[in-house]
């Protein structure tokens, strides 16, 4: 096996194993706010994770540079979701008016 292949599989299990420690996560947290905080190694590090390991099999070239900006991407937008849900989650926690 060559060394990029090795390396985009690591990259790949790193990238599921924080996938699915977000949904184990999920699954153990009550509160919504703390389940939306289990998302985070999902986001912030699996989308990434696994965005460089499919780029690195496709190699050099336009495929890989498309791969991961797809992943920068999806990585900076869920964050922002993220940050948006869990403000309109405490507004409404504590009785505010949301601003539209």
């Amino acid at each position: 096996m060559a060394v990029a292949h090795v390396a985009a599989a690591v990259l790949l299990w790193l990238g599921v194993t924080c996938l699915l420690a977000g949904a184990g996560a999920l699954v153990l947290l009550r509160g919504s706010l703390e389940r939306l905080h289990a998302l985070a190694p999902a986001n912030g590090l699996g989308v990434p994770l696994i965005a460089c390991a499919v780029a690195l099999e496709q190699g050099a070239g336009r495929a890989a540079v498309k791969t991961l900006l797809i992943g920068l991407l999806l990585a900076v937008g869920g964050t922002v979701t993220t940050i948006a849900v869990g403000k309109a989650t405490t507004d409404e926690q504590k009785g505010r008016p949301r601003h539209g």
